[in-house]
């Protein structure tokens, strides 16, 4: 009897297919690719509405001033595109920004609805990288190299060019443990990050402030920032429990272990997505604990008729010894690019949401390695005044998704991304001299430009553009829940001089930046 092969056959028992075990994750891999499909289907659809406004020729931020820039550092284009690849390098305009990202949404809607296989997870994989990669501070989130992580797993879990629901292939059950990889890291980096961070993750007190000071709050958050201190004590554990010590039984040698360990998982992510809306990520996470499941489990959750197909395909299915092949070999590839993860992870300089190769293959995770605890809030004014006085009046813009007028009422739970909103919370932390974009947005307002107002809600100057703008910080804190606003603030101070079209420091900023004036 030859002791290599008895080790091999065990080995592959459980880590992979041997052509004679059926795979016990058809539903795995179905509801897997319906929910990136999802992730992916909003994320898209984002860079459909902002793309032009952000990032377009006369965006906040153009994408051809950058990759200009990038050619200059590497001398030629062909350069330029192996370090920082993209699709915008062969051709780049407003009309063609939309129509990649129009079918980016058309073809995470079919991956959705459930049809994918290998050729349209990596059409949309690198689509969705080209858009990070011309993005700039506006695709600057952990989350965007998370989609990209794991939707690059996802191109190797389903045949090149069958789209069925159900090909005749087995899941590939390698690809699913590169996933709990994945979510393994996500989960331990975040809690890593947050006990090396902050001391008040350390003594329990960080509950206190997040609801109150994340970026964008939902209409629950306040619910959740008015429960007793020991509620939030209470919870501040449990999310030490839930990130440092349940991604340990993902890869338990039990099912059970593993099925239940994504299911605090999934519970916690509920959780966070009830409290606050942090774009896709919590479903883009959801998404990656999926792979802890298994048939077995999803059955009891899934429709008959979805259960029979499944059971069906898996008894029609062919060995792919290609594609079990590449299977290794891409698993061979995340183990290399996982060295340098792992120093991270363990190290004490640990980064969070960091790369270590040019297409995000393997990357580093983390969330809210500090917490505030005061909210600040950018407030635009616009005035019409020729000469603005102290009786001057200035009404202010109002933004889509971040606090403004004290009584409107926060917004719903969404996936989608209100980028410039992000921003602008992380730059009422910041000054005006490093946050460059805020004064082209200023200059935009200035002109009533419409693609830029598409990314307001409401413009105080419909008619005629305003002739001033300022900005003022202003601290804001949750009114009690019976009061009629929302949010109770004060001034802090002006973050930003009025200025108008006619300043000689800011035109000559603009045209100086490369920005279209």
């Amino acid at each position: 009897m030859n002791p290599f092969k008895t080790y091999w056959n065990i080995f592959t028992n459980v880590f992979g297919e041997n052509g004679k075990t059926k795979s016990e994750y058809w539903l795995v891999r179905f509801v897997f690719l319906r929910a990136l499909g999802g992730v992916y289907f909003f994320a898209f659809l984002t860079a459909a509405f902002q793309s032009v406004p952000l990032i377009g020729k006369q965006g906040l931020l153009p994408a051809n001033v950058f990759l200009n820039s990038l050619i200059e550092v590497n001398q030629n284009k062909l350069d330029a595109f192996i370090s920082w690849p993209t699709l915008f390098w062969f051709h780049l305009s407003d009309s063609f920004l939309q129509i990649m990202a129009w079918l980016g949404v058309s073809l995470s809607f079919l991956v959705t609805i459930g049809f994918a296989n290998g050729l349209i997870l990596f059409f949309i994989w690198f689509l969705y990288l080209s858009f990070v990669h011309i993005g700039q501070l506006w695709y600057g989130y952990g989350w965007e190299i998370q989609l990209l992580e794991t939707g690059f797993l996802a191109i190797f879990l389903c045949p090149i060019l069958d789209p069925r629901p159900f090909p005749k292939s087995a899941p590939p059950i390698l690809i699913f443990w590169l996933l709990r990889w994945l979510t393994f890291r996500i989960y331990l980096g975040a809690g890593l990050i947050k006990i090396r961070g902050d001391s008040c993750w350390r003594n329990l007190s960080c509950l206190l402030y997040h609801y109150e000071t994340q970026p964008i709050p939902n209409f629950l958050s306040p619910l959740f920032h008015f429960m007793p201190k020991a509620i939030h004590q209470l919870g501040t554990l449990w999310n030490h429990f839930i990130e440092l010590i349940v991604p340990f039984f993902i890869f338990g040698p039990r099912r059970w272990t593993r099925n239940f360990a994504g299911a605090l998982l999934v519970s916690f992510q509920a959780l966070l997505i009830l409290s606050g809306n942090l774009s896709f990520l919590n479903w883009l996470t959801i998404t990656a604990t999926i792979a802890c499941f298994d048939d077995g489990f999803l059955k009891s959750f899934l429709p008959k008729n979805l259960v029979q197909g499944a059971e069906k395909a898996a008894e029609e299915a062919n060995p792919q010894k290609l594609g079990n092949a590449l299977t290794w070999a891409i698993t061979i590839l995340v183990g290399f690019l996982s060295v340098s993860v792992i120093q991270n992870l363990l190290g004490p300089g640990q980064v969070m949401n960091a790369s270590f190769n040019k297409l995000h293959l393997v990357n580093t995770y983390g969330a809210f390695g500090s917490v505030g605890r005061e909210r600040r809030e950018l407030i635009f004014k616009g005035t019409s005044d020729l000469i603005p006085t102290t009786e001057t009046i200035w009404k202010p813009y109002e933004f889509k998704a971040k606090p403004g007028d004290p009584m409107r009422r926060l917004p719903f739970i969404s996936p989608y991304h209100y980028r410039l909103d992000w921003q602008l919370w992380f730059a009422a932390m910041s000054r005006p001299e490093r946050e460059p974009w805020a004064l082209h947005l200023v200059w935009k307002l200035l002109k009533n430009d419409p693609n830029t107002l598409s990314l307001i809600e409401k413009n105080p100057f419909p008619k005629r553009p305003p002739t001033h703008i300022k900005i003022d910080l202003y601290k804001y804190s949750f009114s009690s829940l019976d009061s009629e606003s929302v949010w109770s603030r004060s001034m802090l101070k002006e973050w930003l001089y009025p200025m108008s079209k006619s300043n000689t420091r800011l035109q000559e900023f603009i045209i100086g930046s490369g920005w279209n004036p």
